[in-house]
């Protein structure tokens, strides 16, 4: 009959079953038991270590401790002493290294200030700013001793500029030497040129034979075609000895003598001039 089984086959089977499943059990009941008598470990686990190691340097980095509590209730106070030692060492570390980070803030961002003393008094408070005000006067001093010093070496570069200009001779360089000795600024060279130019066409020993002043026997003569007596008047005292024709006495005549009789304003403009802007004599 299907599924029957006689009791004599079911404690058979049974038996069999019991046999078959020995060397497993066996096997489990040795490894509980070298589990019971297996010494327990003198030191932290691999594990453990490694959570030690990933605290310590978390707590070096943000100033903060993780507490690593052992699996096993014998090694306890072993861990705890390891724990105390470990936490000790990290807060020494810590507290190093914000100094460290406070000493460098400070030496880079500290501001100077200039430090004036105060005594209840009052006189070291006065003397200090003495002492402020003194500074500023030397910074002034010093930028007024540059600014002379700039401007000599403008002047010095000036000066040779004219010497070249004058060493090359002809019209620029009689008229950048006559303005020299009238102690003129050279910026007034290309008016007196214009008016030159007008009058002599630059010859410095052109002479007027057909003007009023011819037939009176005094014609003009020289670059600024000037007369011997408004020569004489007019020539400079250091170039007194002179011609008539010399080109930088004749200059310094003219320039002063249209200076003295029309002004400054028109030696500028180049000479004088008509309604229609064309040059007239002088």
């Amino acid at each position: 009959m299907a599924g029957h089984r006689s009791p004599r086959g079911e404690r058979a089977a049974w038996y069999a079953q019991m046999l078959a499943e020995a060397p497993v059990r066996e096997g489990s009941r040795r490894a509980r038991h070298q589990a019971a008598h297996r010494p327990p470990p003198s030191g932290p686990s691999l594990r453990t270590t490694v959570m030690a190691g990933a605290a310590a340097v978390g707590a070096v980095t943000t100033g903060t401790f993780t507490a690593i509590v052992p699996s096993n209730s014998q090694n306890l106070a072993s861990s705890a002493s390891a724990e105390e030692s470990l936490t000790a060492t990290l807060a020494a570390n810590t507290v190093s290294l914000d100094a460290e980070k406070i000493e460098s803030a400070v030496a880079h961002f500290a501001p100077v200030a200039l430090q004036i003393d105060d005594d209840e008094g009052g006189d070291e408070g006065e003397d200090g700013l003495d002492a402020v005000d003194e500074h500023l006067a030397r910074l002034g001093k010093a930028a007024d001793i540059a600014a002379k010093i700039a401007a000599e070496h403008a002047a010095a570069a000036e000066r040779a500029r004219i010497d070249q200009i004058v060493a090359k001779g002809g019209l620029d360089g009689w008229i950048a030497e006559a303005l020299r000795i009238l102690e003129l600024p050279q910026s007034l060279a290309p008016s007196v040129k214009k008016i030159i130019m007008a009058e002599s066409g630059g010859n410095p020993r052109a002479i007027n034979n057909w003007d009023a002043n011819a037939r009176r026997g005094t014609p003009s003569q020289g670059l600024m075609q000037t007369i011997p007596s408004t020569f004489k008047k007019y020539v400079h005292p250091s170039l007194a000895d002179r011609p008539i024709t010399d080109p930088v006495a004749n200059i310094t005549a003219g320039v002063r003598y249209m200076i003295a009789t029309y002004g400054m304003d028109t030696l500028k403009a180049g000479g004088r001039k008509n309604s229609a802007g064309q040059y007239i004599g002088y």
